[in-house]
C-alpha cells in the first residue's frame, strides 16, 4: 500500500505568513521554514510580532480568505487522489487550513492547532506531535504503508528522506544545493509523473 504525503504551503497553496506580511505591512513576517529550520523558535517569534502589533486570528483569517491554491494545485491533487491515497502533512494550524482545504476539495490534512484567547489574540500553539512530518511518515510505515513524500522546506526533509521516494518541489536554491541527492521539480506535471513512476 502506497500513500503520498504532501506539504501544504509553498506546494499547494501560497505561504500564508508571506501573504499576511504583505497584507499587514509587517515585512518581518515573511520569514518561513525555508529560512528558519527551528519551527518552535519561528512560531514564538511570530506570536511576539503579532502581539506587538495588536493583531490576532481574525486578521490572519481575513487574509487567508483571499488566498487561492497555486494554479494547477487542485487539478494535481484531484488526479493524484484518483490513483492513490494522499495526506497533507503540514505545520500550519487547523484555524488557518480549513478555508484552504475547502478550495482544494477537502483533502485529508494532519496539522496543528493554535491557542487563541477569547479576544482573538493568539497566545500559543499546540503541535500535534514533535517533529510531526517525520513522525507521521514513520507511523504510517509502521501500519504497512510505503510513503512517497514531497515538500519545499527544511521541515519537510525528514519525511522526504524517510520515505520510499521523496522529492523537493518548488524549493529554494539553497535547500536544493544542500540536498543534491533529492530530485527537485518545479511543475505539477513533473511531480505527478515522478510519483506515478514510483507507484507503478
Amino acid at each position: 500500500m502506497d500513500i503520498v504525503c504532501l506539504d501544504l504551503e509553498g506546494v499547494l497553496v501560497p505561504e500564508i505568513w508571506i501573504a499576511f506580511a504583505k497584507e499587514s505591512g509587517i515585512p518581518e513576517l515573511t520569514r518561513t521554514t525555508r529560512d528558519e529550520p527551528d519551527y518552535d523558535k519561528l512560531m514564538k517569534w511570530r506570536i511576539g510580532i503579532l502581539k506587538e502589533h495588536g493583531l490576532g486570528l481574525k486578521e490572519i483569517q481575513e487574509t487567508i480568505a483571499k488566498i487561492d491554491p497555486i494554479p494547477g494545485a487542485k487539478e494535481f491533487l484531484d488526479e493524484l487522489r484518483s490513483i492513490t491515497q494522499v495526506i497533507i502533512i503540514s505545520d500550519t494550524f487547523t484555524q488557518f487550513a480549513t478555508p484552504l482545504m475547502k478550495k482544494l476539495g477537502w483533502p485529508t490534512i494532519f496539522c496543528n492547532s493554535l491557542e487563541v484567547a477569547e479576544d482573538g489574540e493568539i497566545t500559543g500553539f499546540k503541535m500535534r506531535v514533535e517533529n510531526s512530518k517525520y513522525t507521521t511518515v514513520k507511523a504510517l510505515q509502521s501500519i504497512g504503508y510505503n510513503t512517497i513524500a514531497s515538500g519545499d522546506s527544511h521541515n519537510d526533509l525528514g519525511m522526504i528522506k524517510a520515505s520510499k521516494a521523496g522529492f523537493l518541489f518548488k524549493s529554494t536554491e539553497q535547500i536544493k544545493a544542500d540536498n543534491p541527492d533529492l530530485k527537485a521539480f518545479e511543475t505539477y506535471d513533473e511531480l505527478l509523473a515522478a510519483i506515478k513512476e514510483v507507484l507503478n
